[in-house]
């Protein structure tokens, strides 16, 4: 493998930044962001013996990336009955969504740190017989030792936002050798088919496949909480915030001041609750609490859903959503659930992450953007007012046509596995 410069002083530097991770570590563990019952799972050692037979590893950075190949694993496993499945992702939340969530024969375990001995150390256990990389988290010196052992790799659902694709432009050498050992790369948008190319990686080693996340059935839920919360709002209209990060709680709140009824208010990190609940409390608005147990009634403002896993629900119960991380610069979230749902979507001005889906939906009447807060209310009542309907059929159509990244997944993970 040819390194540029830049790459081949990380490659140098990852042979000492043991120390520097372990310090990572211990913040990690002060904020509780790393689970102290796995801590050394990051150093490589194993938290359980390998499975029999052969083994397919994917990585995930975080939740939205690991529920989007859930439908992926279960058709794999399905499809090849003598096939492990291990996870690796690097945040607390999506562990705790995967220890539910996997089906048999598959199993997750922390993210090592981008070492050259915990790498090997991890590679040495797991040997794994086809490695799996989803959408943007790649680490170089794992990527490299995975290579070395000739290990047949993909890239799936890759997405590159604009300024990664000029990051790209400037290091294109850098960006050809992360890219070098994938043997299929599947883009989900135009866009990043086009950054690749830019900087020379052609061919049919790279394929544009829509997203993985189109491809999910609709998200769950428990038709029984849908109906008892749907008894106790009685007729009161509904509106949902989902995802919402820092400085947007504070805009959907100002909104909803204009908007009236109950608003479900979902913090993109369950561990803000308390953060957010005190900004509803300052703007003396009454509240109800779900990881409390607590459940609106006909006068309640404001429902905290700071849960996880419960998004079907509130897509079900709430007619229009406004999806966050697009006011500010998150990069948004993916509106592809509201819409299976029938929950007509607004959105912010900051969707690169998601830029030419949302592009889509607006061009075709399937979604609303708005601004600040009174953009927000005025997108609400307008949905509320009439257009609701109208604006999720469109957005059913604009979803409907991207479908098949998962068929074009595990065509992939099965050609490798026989190779």
């Amino acid at each position: 493998m040819a390194f540029s410069v830049p790459h081949r002083l990380y490659m140098i530097a990852s042979r000492v930044t043991g120390p520097g991770f372990a310090l990572w570590q211990r913040r990690a563990l002060a904020n509780g962001k790393e689970d102290p019952d796995r801590v050394a799972e990051r150093w490589g050692r194993p938290g359980h013996e390998r499975p029999e037979g052969r083994l397919v590893w994917f990585h995930a950075a975080s939740v939205g990336e690991t529920q989007s190949i859930l439908p992926l694993i279960e058709r794999l496993l399905a499809t090849v009955p003598d096939v492990q499945v291990m996870v690796t992702s690097t945040t607390r939340s999506s562990a705790r969504m995967l220890a539910r969530d996997l089906p048999p024969r598959a199993f997750h375990q922390v993210a090592p740190y981008d070492t050259k001995r915990v790498c090997r150390r991890f590679l040495q256990h797991w040997q794994p017989n086809v490695a799996v990389w989803v959408e943007s988290e790649l680490w170089p010196r794992m990527l490299y030792e995975v290579a070395r052992r000739d290990v047949p790799m993909l890239l799936l659902n890759a997405r590159v936002s604009a300024r990664t694709a000029a990051r790209w432009q400037r290091f294109a050498a850098t960006a050809r050798v992360l890219l070098a050992p994938f043997r299929q790369i599947h883009v989900q948008e135009e866009t990043t088919l086009n950054a690749m190319r830019a900087i020379g990686v052609n061919g049919d080693r790279v394929r544009l496949t829509g997203a993985l996340k189109q491809d999910r059935p609709p998200l769950p839920h428990d038709p029984e909480a849908l109906a008892r919360l749907r008894s106790a709002i009685g007729a009161r209209p509904v509106w949902c915030a989902a995802s919402t990060h820092a400085g947007e709680e504070a805009v959907v709140l100002d909104a909803h001041a204009r908007v009236g009824g109950l608003l479900v208010l979902v913090p993109r990190h369950a561990e803000r609750a308390e953060q957010v609940a005190a900004l509803v409390r300052a703007r003396g608005l009454t509240m109800a609490q779900r990881s409390k147990g607590e459940v609106p009634d006909g006068h309640t403002d404001v429902y905290l859903a700071d849960t996880m896993g419960e998004l079907g629900l509130w897509f079900r119960l709430a007619p229009v959503s406004f999806i966050g991380g697009s006011l500010e610069r998150i990069g948004g979230h993916n509106p592809y659930e509201p819409a299976e749902l029938e929950s007509a979507v607004l959105f912010g001005p900051h969707v690169d992450n998601f830029r030419e889906i949302y592009a889509a939906l607006r061009a075709e009447g399937g979604a609303i953007q708005v601004g600040g807060a009174a953009e927000l209310a005025q997108g609400v009542l307008r949905l509320r007012d009439g257009d609701q309907r109208a604006v999720t059929r469109a957005a059913a159509r604009v979803v409907r046509r991207s479908r098949g990244a998962t068929d074009a997944a595990l065509e992939a993970i099965l050609e490798q596995l026989a190779y």
